[in-house]
């Protein structure tokens, strides 16, 4: 039984760490859209 619960923390400790990668990727995607990228969205500034 000491196997299948050792089994269970590795797995848990797994997807944390996906979960925090995929938060960190969706966060930087999400920041980049705020950028100097798009001449259409200084069309504003003389």
């Amino acid at each position: 039984m000491q196997f299948f619960s050792e089994a269970v923390n590795v797995l848990q400790t797994l997807v944390i760490a996906l979960g925090a990668g995929l938060a960190v990727w969706g966060v930087v995607n999400l920041l980049e859209g705020y950028g100097n990228d798009n001449p259409g969205a200084n069309a504003h500034v003389p």
